[in-house]
């Protein structure tokens, strides 16, 4: 269904630079070492390439609920990322440590919220500069500009999304995301879901909504190859815990998809230890996958070569810096890895 853009003029309480919810951690005159956790699993050389063989694990900040949806900040030099349960995008920069940035990020409204996962999810910035967001309590996309959420899209053919997770832009301007349950009260069951599918949609820089697969239970995690030719969709359903690959027509919409790895196994063995879900590319088309006890590090071709082992579980990740250092968003924690490769987009 085309649908146009639909401007809400809902403000959002946007909080600089606040250091009211915890000292900040990590900055950068501390002198003593980063605390660390963790280790590298080498399954093949080629990861030797993209992660020295010295590299640690760095925790930079704790005490959160649930972390998400990190993105580097460009013109101020620090990572956003989401705190779910605490309805809150929060900012952390080597010079400053912890902040609140938004709050609230992902429920406007003026009920109580019953669920456990009212906040944004997924963060990216559009071609403007201006910060894009998942929410999961409003159940849209929305775009924070002049301090005000203007809602993208919230509805497929007059039916209200389940609640947006995760997100990743073209260079056309093409927005590709997914709609898991997971912002609704009561999932699958929820009496407020109004679509029987969990989709895989394209939004137009014209507003327009296109379906592009329901075939999957529970889209979590997206991202796009270097070419833009391949669409990666993380499936975080136990029972089905696996990574697609879609080719992108000419048109933006998918061709048949293709299985790259299937982690159910891992995930019996390890039911509290995370699932698939957030995921980013660096320039030569590694995929760094959060999954079971930290990040799948798969070459383009698909092929498991490594794994950082948070030994948590871990929701997403995301470039920052000068583009070597990934992020990981590992449960109630803020880590990063330091890589020799650039991240996607740097």
């Amino acid at each position: 269904m085309f649908r146009s853009l639909v401007p809400l003029a809902i403000v959002a309480l946007v909080v600089i630079a606040s250091e009211g919810l915890r000292p900040p951690l990590a900055k950068s005159e501390d002198k003593k070492p980063p605390m660390t956790l963790g280790s590298i699993d080498r399954k093949d050389p080629k990861l030797d390439a993209i992660i020295p063989k010295d590299a640690k694990i760095e925790v930079l900040a704790g005490g959160f609920k649930w972390t998400e949806g990190p993105v580097w900040d460009k013109k101020n030099n620090a990572l956003l990322f989401t705190d779910i349960p605490n309805n809150r995008v929060v900012k952390w920069s080597a010079k400053d440590g912890v902040s609140d940035f938004l709050k609230p990020s992902g429920y406007t409204g003026k009920e109580e919220f019953k669920g456990a996962e009212p906040g944004a999810n997924g963060l990216a910035y559009d071609k403007d500069g201006n910060l894009v967001l998942c929410q999961h309590g409003d159940r849209r996309i929305a775009r924070l500009k002049d301090g005000k959420f203007e809602t993208l899209a919230d509805k497929y053919m007059g039916k209200r999304f389940n609640s947006p997770n995760d997100l990743v832009y073209a260079k056309n301007g093409d927005l590709y995301f997914t709609d898991p349950p997971y912002g609704l009260p009561k999932q699958m069951d929820d009496p407020k879901k109004e679509l029987d599918f969990q989709g895989v949609y394209k939004l137009s820089p014209k507003g327009e909504v296109t379906l592009l697969t329901k075939e999957m239970s529970r889209p979590n995690g997206i991202a796009l190859s270097p070419d833009e030719k391949t669409l990666y969709v993380a499936n975080s359903d136990p029972l089905k815990a696996i990574w697609m690959a879609f080719p992108v027509n000419a048109d933006g919409t998918l061709g048949k998809g293709k299985l790259i790895h299937d982690a159910t196994d891992d995930v019996k063995k390890n039911p509290e230890k995370g699932l698939p879900d957030g995921m980013k590319l660096d320039a030569k088309g590694n995929i760094f996958a959060t999954a079971v006890n930290g990040v799948y590090v798969f070459s383009p071709e698909g092929t498991l070569i490594g794994r950082i082992v948070t030994n948590d579980k871990t929701a997403n990740c995301g470039w920052g810096d000068d583009g070597t250092v990934l992020y990981l968003c590992t449960n109630d924690k803020l880590t990063r890895v330091k890589t020799t490769t650039k991240g996607l987009g740097w």
